[in-house]
């Protein structure tokens, strides 16, 4: 005969009005909310907001803000397809950025490629996937992969024909992933988190409320 399931306990129940007065007793230091805003502004690269937001929370500078508008810069040449001048923003920025990442070097000539394939220049695409990308692809099976998946795309003639996984590439999303991966090289390289914390502060808060659902009936928030 098996063993009975150990019942589980009963869930407690926090009506709205007991939920909000303990919400209210929780200490919220304004120091601390202004520092998240202001770490959201620079590593989203918002330089203007920052500048503005430093002086109305009088708070100290956290980073030279010249800096966030070398790192704009080099997002937005990057979000237009101009990667050649990107490259050329982050050497003028810190050249060691590219010289010890070789992954972030080889997704930023892939999207030279990439940008080849899109403005039609078959012939200068298979020239450089040749020259820049085919001897790294030999060092690394992912940058063979990534080489090899970008050099699909000349075999269809037409973006709705191909595949999601290979016409992705050609779509916006992926220079915003490759800025994305740049923006981050760049704040590391300047000794900042390269991470918005406001983001990880609603991940904490998304996982204690599925811990809390497990124990109580609560009024939940809406992220």
């Amino acid at each position: 005969m098996a063993a009975p399931s150990p019942s589980r306990p009963q869930k407690i129940s926090i009506r709205n009005e007991e939920w909000d007065r303990r919400l209210h007793e929780v200490p919220i230091s304004k120091n601390d909310l202004n520092r998240l805003i202001m770490d959201y502004l620079v590593v989203q690269g918002y330089k203007s907001a920052a500048e503005e937001f430093c002086h109305e929370a009088n708070l100290s500078a956290p980073v030279d803000f010249d800096s966030i508008e070398s790192r704009m810069n080099i997002r937005d040449a990057l979000h237009r397809g101009d990667v050649e001048d990107a490259i050329a923003r982050v050497n003028d920025l810190n050249p060691e950025i590219l010289d010890t990442n070789p992954a972030l070097y080889f997704h930023l000539q892939q999207q030279r490629l990439i940008e080849y394939i899109r403005e039609g220049r078959i012939s200068e695409a298979l020239q450089f996937a040749q020259d820049e990308l085919a001897p790294r692809g030999e060092e690394s099976p992912e940058f063979l992969t990534e080489l090899e998946r970008t050099m699909a795309l000349l075999a269809f003639d037409a973006l709705p024909s191909a595949p999601p996984g290979i016409a992705e590439l050609l779509s916006p999303a992926q220079r915003m992933k490759t800025a994305g991966e740049v923006n981050a090289a760049i704040l590391e390289s300047l000794g900042q988190p390269k991470d918005v914390k406001l983001v990880g502060v609603l991940k904490l808060l998304e996982w204690g409320e599925k811990e809390l659902s497990d124990r109580a009936e609560y009024p939940h928030l809406h992220l």
